[in-house]
């Protein structure tokens, strides 16, 4: 699987933080860590990692079209499949 590091910032609003996850889910993504910080002018920086086989353009495209999502950055892209694989080997 491949690793993805994705920050977004959007909009505060009580249910953002759902449409986002529900994207990701219904991408086939799989959140792997999150971190979310809500800044002064009232936005909100939201750090995942995501993992998944499928192309990470197909999640951010659906992400950008969020009516509150103000912009996406990928930082970084790593392959999971040695820890994956480590994994597997120790059961």
């Amino acid at each position: 699987m491949n690793q993805h590091n994705i920050t977004i910032e959007a909009r505060f609003c009580p249910e953002i933080l759902e449409r986002i996850l529900r994207v990701i889910r219904h991408r086939g993504f799989h959140i792997c860590s999150m971190n979310m910080n809500i800044t002064e002018s009232n936005n909100i920086n939201l750090s995942l990692t995501v993992s998944s086989q499928r192309p990470l353009e197909l999640l951010c495209s659906q992400l950008t079209k969020l009516a509150d999502v103000a912009g996406i950055q990928v930082s970084h892209q790593q392959k999971e499949k040695l820890r994956f694989m480590s994994a597997l080997s120790a059961m």
